[in-house]
């Protein structure tokens, strides 16, 4: 067996010493060590010319990273409040059970780790799991049992999946059980779709004029924010005039409940990899990054023969599709799990190999984005949408949609409903009509746009999905009458404390506030002033936090306070001006015991 010294020296010699490459040497170390320890952290350090302190934040930052051993097979099981719809307690149960350990331990022999992990991208398929890179869905206590038995066995992982997903799921390079779940498909990413024919138009044209066709389309970006992608694009090639200019895909997506931009990476990656193509040749970039979230890794090697094979085919590289001089291609950035880093300049951050920590902005990423060149940051399925462009025409693109949302929208749709999955839908559908379709038509709420979007009530299901009513960067989940609505919003302000970088103390204090004064509404031992209380909280979290994260998470809490007030009033003890959440018993219980004495309290 190699020592820590041998890891750490193959893994800053793969990377040739590239600060840009750090996550991937803590992985490798990590996939070799079963952890990341001390010593390693500390010859990391030494090799990359950085302080101990580096390592350390770097390490503690990211989910996948441990400084303690995870197990020979690490189980990190989606805790998503969709998951829980759908049995996770009863598979966490059976987990636990079977391998003799509690969540958050390691088996005393190493062998099985059981750890809690944030959504996964699989809401579709719930419960499921990642153990050792490999994606296991629709989880039951029967199949916990038989998987814990092959661990036990010392079986390979890779041979514990018994079924192959839909499509290219199934094919010899990828072999997962994940399923596409493509419930509809439309006009925009799931038509029709012929190699080259985007960037070969593209090349055709001069890379102003590329930018004035999607400006003509009205693109604006897919991710949530809606920003105009020709305007975007514009902007970095202003500003990339004798400087380094980059395109990166962001195709981390860690919303609870979105799923979208995994079906693209599996059916779809020719196309999105042209729409980055056609965006390298618009602002001036030789280079691309695709920016995969860790979760979906068991991609990884599909999409990098998918490059391989554009290469061959002279749509990356060297003159490119017969341009003479425009050279572009395209590398992959693995993640290692953080929400934060779907912000925009979390992911530069994340992608040079450091802490996934938001920058300040101004300057913006146009101006000054991946290594300080100018760098335009798009969504996996805004790059799709562009490539369309190009084929179609940006005012025949216009045409789909409303008078602000233009083309189609890709939504995942979870849930209380009888048929999740990937719908792809012109803007200006209904809501009620999006659950006519997925089979959720009796639907209590939806949450659109995941946690950090709109708990949406019935009486407004006839809504249009658009940037003007309900906009969304994709997440669909449907709540059925009779779901306790509160534990739904407590599981998402669990994700939202977990989540936070830290940085502001708004976010990483004021979720936590949030949490507690939800969970003594909860607990019945709140009033009218604490509900009150709670609302302030939510203004002050979004509009004292530093970004994006901290501007959303309080959503949860406000935006059912503000459509689904009864269900906290009920919770609440009318006429009553305080109720302490102090219990002086379980105070002193820890005490007593350790004392050996009975507990007393004042009153008894």
């Amino acid at each position: 067996m190699s020592t820590i010294e041998e890891v750490v020296q193959k893994a800053v010699k793969k990377q040739g010493k590239d600060p840009t490459g750090m996550l991937e040497i803590i992985r490798d170390v990590q996939a070799e060590l079963g952890h990341v320890p001390d010593k390693a952290k500390s010859l990391i350090a030494a090799g990359m010319g950085l302080s101990k302190a580096d390592l350390d934040g770097i390490v503690s930052f990211y989910h996948f990273f441990s400084e303690k051993p995870v197990g020979k097979y690490a189980v990190y099981l989606n805790n998503s409040a969709v998951a829980v719809m759908k049995g996770r307690e009863a598979v966490a149960r059976a987990f636990e059970q079977e391998a003799g350990c509690k969540f958050g331990q390691t088996t005393p022999d190493g062998i099985i780790g059981l750890h809690d992990t944030s959504d996964i991208g699989m809401n579709d398929q719930e419960p499921a799991a990642i153990i050792n890179g490999v994606v296991f869905t629709g989880l039951t206590p029967e199949k916990v049992k038989d998987i814990v038995s092959q661990m036990r066995s010392g079986k390979d992982v890779t041979e514990m999946v018994k079924e192959y997903g839909d499509g290219l799921n199934g094919s010899e390079i990828v072999r997962s059980m994940v399923k596409n779940n493509i419930r509809k498909k439309g006009a925009v990413i799931f038509a029709p779709f012929e190699q080259g024919s985007a960037v070969k138009k593209a090349v055709r044209m001069t890379p102003a004029d590329v930018i004035e066709e999607v400006k003509k389309s009205n693109l604006r970006g897919r991710g949530g924010a809606g920003f105009p992608t020709g305007m975007k694009w514009e902007f970095t090639r202003n500003n990339s005039k004798g400087k380094k200019a980059f395109v990166v895909c962001n195709a981390d997506e860690g919303e609870p409940g979105t799923f979208k931009d995994r079906v693209i990476l599996t059916e779809l990656p020719r196309m999105l990899f042209e729409g980055m193509s056609v965006a390298g040749y618009a602002i001036g970039a030789d280079r691309g990054i695709l920016y995969l979230r860790a979760e979906y890794e068991y991609l990884l090697k599909y999409l990098q023969s998918v490059l391989d094979a554009m290469r061959k085919g002279n749509l990356l590289g060297r003159n490119v599709a017969g341009k003479k001089e425009f050279n572009f291609d395209i590398e992959i950035k693995l993640g290692a799990g953080a929400y934060i880093c779907g912000e925009e300049t979390a992911l530069l951050e994340s992608a040079e190999g450091k802490r996934g920590e938001p920058r300040n902005r101004p300057p913006f990423p146009a101006q000054y984005g991946y290594q300080g060149g100018p760098t335009s940051v798009n969504n996996v399925e805004t790059l799709c949408a562009a490539a369309r462009v190009m084929i179609l025409g940006g005012e025949e693109f216009a045409k789909m949609g409303t008078f602000q949302s233009h083309g189609t929208k890709l939504l995942s749709v979870s849930g209380d409903c009888q048929k999740p999955g990937i719908y792809e839908v012109e803007f200006g559908i209904s809501l009620q009509s999006l659950l006519d379709e997925a089979g959720g038509s009796d639907a209590m709420a939806v949450q659109v746009g995941g946690p950090s979007g709109k708990c949406v009530p019935a009486g407004e299901f006839g809504k249009k999905i658009s940037f003007e009513e309900l906009p969304t960067g994709g997440s669909m989940i449907v709540i059925a009458p009779g779901r306790d609505l509160l534990t739904i919003v407590h599981n998402f302000m669990d994700f939202f404390v977990e989540e936070s970088c830290g940085w502001c103390t708004p976010c990483r204090a004021g979720n936590v506030i949030l949490r507690e004064r939800l969970e003594k509404i909860m607990a019945r031992k709140g009033t009218e002033s604490d509900l009150a209380e709670l609302a302030q909280w939510c203004a002050v979290v979004k509009t004292m936090s530093r970004c994006g994260l901290g501007q959303t998470s309080p959503n949860p809490i406000a935006t059912t306070i503000e459509n689904f007030r009864s269900v906290y009033e009920s919770r609440l003890q009318k006429g009553v001006g305080f109720v302490s959440e102090f219990d002086k018993d379980k105070a002193v219980e820890e005490y007593c015991r350790i004392a050996g004495r009975t507990p007393y309290t004042e009153g008894r």
